[in-house]
């Protein structure tokens, strides 16, 4: 018996994540939570569920629910709560606001399912990934975010479409935050199992420009459609179905870092790092000296952030 819990489970990327991940042939329970007031929405939500089992002949235990107590025997809690991005914002302008919700949700799962992972999906992601980890007590591997897999994942499709090669003979990686100060590792791009630099075409590649289209991806969405929602909840079904699979692919998460990439570290960020049922484990990697230079002004700006955030947050906890 596997079950995955899904809080913040009534707004588009939480529910779209859910019936991602209902797919997953691991997963036998589902748990949908929201915070109270929300009882008729997740009612709601669980039975249009309940009625697409009915149709593909699925089996799976699904419930919803706004107490605390029964996250209980998770083995996985994506943690999707907190405002969203609007047009216009910064993924950081939501950073205190949000943090407020991620503690007191992560003190809870602390308490009440310590044996659980943390997926955490909520906006600026390596921050909350780090009051997530302070607040919850639990240890670093268990506890890590979406980070840049979905931002690697865009520019994975931008290459294959400008080289005109299938998306799976691409492989590429963007560390660091998930937001404006993301590095690419082109010096970790192969094409068919071929350094990119090693193509002729390679030349020719706009590479700045396919990085700023990265970099403004989820904002165009937002503007043009409110949200963006099954690119992000593809995303968290591939990190799921990976960790449940206890399947060990290296897959490039918001994680605790000490000192793998160049002795850079203390900070949650994006890096590669190897997943399964145990939880997120980053890889040591070397990197271009530029590639360097840019992941440690990406962390420096997390590490500022997310300072100015716990400051906060230990603020008004004090009487």
């Amino acid at each position: 018996m596997t079950k995955v819990a899904i809080i913040g489970a009534t707004g588009h990327i939480g529910q779209f994540a859910a019936y991602a991940i209902t797919d997953i042939p691991h997963v036998s329970t589902m748990l949908l939570f929201g915070r109270a007031g929300r009882e008729n929405l997740l009612d709601g939500i669980a039975h249009d569920f309940m009625d697409s089992f009915a149709a593909k002949g699925k089996n799976l235990s699904l419930s919803w629910s706004t107490n605390p107590e029964d996250l209980r025997g998770s083995d996985i809690i994506i943690i999707a709560a907190g405002v969203p991005r609007r047009n216009g914002q910064d993924r950081n302008d939501l950073a205190i606001e949000n943090a407020r919700v991620v503690a007191d949700l992560s003190s809870k799962i602390g308490r009440i399912a310590p044996e659980s992972l943390i997926l955490m999906v909520t906006n600026p992601v390596d921050v909350m990934t780090a009051v997530a980890l302070k607040y919850s007590g639990m240890e670093p591997r268990r506890v890590f975010g979406l980070g840049t897999h979905l931002d690697s994942m865009r520019l994975k499709s931008l290459i294959a479409s400008y080289f005109n090669v299938h998306v799976s003979e691409v492989h590429t990686r963007i560390i660091g935050e998930h937001g404006k100060s993301m590095v690419p590792l082109w010096s970790a791009t192969t094409i068919g199992g071929i350094a990119i630099h090693n193509l002729p075409a390679f030349s020719n590649l706009p590479m700045d420009d396919l990085v700023t289209d990265v970099r403004r991806a989820g904002e165009d969405i937002i503007r043009k459609k409110g949200s963006t929602i099954y690119g992000p909840g593809e995303a968290i079904a591939t990190i799921v179905r990976t960790v449940l699979g206890n399947e060990n692919r290296i897959l490039t998460v918001s994680s605790y870092i000490k000192s793998e990439v160049h002795d850079i570290g203390d900070v949650c960020t994006g890096v590669p790092a190897r997943i399964n049922r145990s939880g997120a484990y980053p890889i040591p990697i070397r990197i271009e000296s530029e590639e360097v230079t840019a992941f440690q002004a990406s962390v420096e700006k997390i590490r500022t952030i997310t300072t100015q955030v716990m400051n906060q947050l230990e603020k008004e906890k004090s009487p």
